[in-house]
């Protein structure tokens, strides 16, 4: 396990996280096409809203206009490739190394990211379930499984259950073709 990772899972300072906050925004911004607001002088806490609002709204323009599938696969591209960097960054090894990125990643914007080494995801709290939609939560999911592509090195993401649809937690699943350790 990569020294970082393990650090990261212990602090992660307020300016880390916006950092990592504003990169997946820029990404989000782009996938929707669109510039995103100016985060400067708000705290982390300002910018997650800000975050929730801005996918909320665009991702609804996105199902009015009809565009849903263009713009989830922009999403999953761009989280793809965010994901794929932090597997460089953090100096991921294995599905075990995989799934406690995701979990600090998923930490760091308010979701309670539970996971095995099997693959089972469970999702038991997301500070994005008040602000979503079903229908936006399943334009908005299309990060998630970029993501988590990019961070597992080829998992493949699938949800049976989402908080937004009335579930008590979200469940998915990781799938991968070839298993490594």
């Amino acid at each position: 396990m990569h020294l970082l990772l393990s650090l990261a899972g212990i602090y992660i300072p307020e300016f880390a996280k916006k950092k990592k906050l504003g990169r997946l925004f820029a990404e989000t911004a782009d996938a929707f096409g669109t510039d995103m607001p100016s985060l400067g002088r708000l705290t982390f806490e300002e910018c997650l809203k800000q975050y929730a609002l801005f996918t909320k709204e665009n991702a609804e323009e996105a199902i009015r206009k009809r565009t849903e599938i263009e713009v989830k696969h922009k999403l999953y591209q761009n989280a793809y490739h965010l994901g794929q960097g932090l597997r460089e960054e953090f100096g991921v090894r294995s599905i075990k190394d995989a799934m406690r990125l995701a979990r600090l990643v998923y930490r760091i914007v308010a979701i309670d990211f539970r996971s095995s080494t099997q693959g089972e995801v469970v999702i038991s709290r997301c500070f994005f379930s008040s602000f979503y939609s079903p229908a936006v939560c399943g334009v908005i999911s299309s990060l998630d499984a970029g993501l988590l592509q990019g961070i597992s090195g080829g998992g493949r993401l699938s949800f049976q259950q989402r908080l937004t649809e009335g579930g008590e937690c979200c469940r998915a699943r990781l799938s991968f073709g070839v298993r490594s350790t």
